[in-house]
């Protein structure tokens, strides 16, 4: 099952050396920050401010972690009514979009450890292989549109927030959110005049019209707004910054962690935000990430491992009725 999945996507998808150079030029860079982070931290005030972090910045910051993944069920929801599926329930939908991301980002490979946790949710519902591979770009186009969206409207109207990370100059900055601004409407345009498909041969996926897409974007969009809130909440109240200072910030930080492929982008996400956030006392920064990894990847990591062994465990339990 596991090699059919990954044969598919694979092969419909694609990994490229072009993106496994991109990822090793991300992970180095990095590596080179953190260490030079790393010798000038003093952690024992690391561990004064995760002590002199607040109740109501910890649970304001939980609230939309939970707003956020609530949010990404949509992702497979979406998908599902884009293959005309409908007849999967939202339960089946939240719980594969929930498991399938959690698990799969944490532990790397996503394309194929959630295509597997897919497969195995999605399977008792009929869907095919080639139907998960489909949802599987469905769900990745959702993303890449909210990014799109997100990065470019956000760096078109404050290019320098971006400049720590990138290194280039606002006016360059400005030009590349233009460019991804006109981009996306390009695309939307693009939808305009009739449905449109893309693949060939046995595999052809219609792409979502116009409306749909909109409503793609939304989700996308409020994906990434929701997780950067929760960063937010968590950052210390001085220095002073702008919620779409740190939109911009954050959101880069995390499609530069989904690039380089690195499980959970550990490290790489801390290393960006570092580089786009040098007004903030290093300890303060650190102790805000480590509190944000816990609440956005570790916990949930360990809520749908729980969810996904249960399931299996009642699956097993009901196969043994049957039988007996």
């Amino acid at each position: 099952m596991t090699s059919a999945i990954g044969q598919v996507i694979r092969r419909k998808l694609g990994l490229s050396s072009v993106a496994a150079a991109i990822s090793l030029a991300i992970v180095t860079i990095a590596g080179v920050t953190l260490y030079h982070v790393f010798r000038e931290i003093e952690f024992g005030k690391v561990i004064a401010a995760l002590k002199a972090q607040s109740l109501g910045g910890l649970l304001l910051s939980g609230a939309f972690v939970v707003a956020g993944y609530l949010a990404l069920t949509c992702y497979d929801v979406f998908a599902l009514r884009a293959i005309d599926r409908k007849d999967v329930p939202y339960r089946a939908a939240a719980l594969a979009s929930f498991t399938s991301y959690t698990i799969g980002h944490n532990f790397g490979a996503t394309i194929f450890t959630a295509g597997v946790i897919r497969y195995r949710i999605y399977s008792t519902w009929r869907l095919s292989v080639t139907e998960i591979a489909r949802i599987a770009f469905i769900t990745g186009l959702t993303y890449w549109l909210g990014n799109a969206f997100v990065l470019g409207f956000g760096i078109a109207l404050a290019p320098g927030a971006a400049s720590p990370i990138d290194h280039l100059p606002v006016l360059v900055n400005r030009l590349i959110g233009v460019t991804a601004v006109v981009a996306l409407n390009g695309y939307m345009f693009w939808l305009l005049p009739r449905p449109r498909s893309i693949g060939r041969s046995n595999w052809r996926i219609s792409l979502p019209d116009l409306p749909s897409t909109l409503v793609q974007i939304g989700i996308g969009s409020l994906d990434l707004t929701l997780v950067a809130l929760a960063m937010y909440a968590l950052l210390p109240a001085e220095p002073a910054i702008s919620f779409f200072e740190l939109l911009v910030i954050f959101v880069t930080a995390m499609l530069i962690g989904v690039l380089s492929y690195v499980p959970g982008s550990l490290g790489v996400i801390e290393a960006a935000m570092f580089i786009g956030l040098p007004q903030f006392p290093k300890e303060s920064l650190l102790a805000s990430l480590v509190t944000f990894r816990v609440l956005y990847f570790i916990l949930p990591l360990l809520l749908a491992v729980l969810l996904l062994g249960v399931r299996e465990l009642r699956s097993i339990a009901a196969g043994i009725g049957r039988t007996a």
